[in-house]
């Protein structure tokens, strides 16, 4: 788990500050992914980083691993309860970066 800490923003930082955890977890929004399309996803990501969010994710309580007993491997994850409560928080990210990204092409 996170380490507590005093400041709250702090706290969210420390479970959600990557540069690949937010975007993991925007992509989850949609709802329950396998692994390597929820990868695909996620431009420029090594399947190590990848494998190392998704499990520091999971370790927090942000995200469920599901692994299904088949040939081949299956695995998905899903945003557990606590990983939707940032829904708000994801799609205003992702709204800022798109008006931001708009207002620098309009200045160009």
């Amino acid at each position: 788990m996170v380490k507590k800490s005093h400041c709250p923003l702090n706290h969210t930082m420390l479970l959600i500050g990557t540069k690949w955890k937010p975007i993991v977890l925007f992509h989850l929004l949609e709802g329950a992914k396998r692994s390597g399309e929820l990868q695909k996803c996620i431009a420029g990501i090594s399947n190590k980083m990848f494998t190392q969010t998704v499990r520091e994710l999971e370790k927090d309580a942000l995200v469920i691993r599901i692994v299904y007993p088949v040939v081949p491997p299956k695995v998905e994850y899903e945003l557990s309860e606590r990983g939707k409560s940032l829904e708000a928080i994801l799609r205003s990210l992702d709204l800022w970066g798109l008006q931001d990204s708009q207002s620098i092409e309009q200045k160009k």
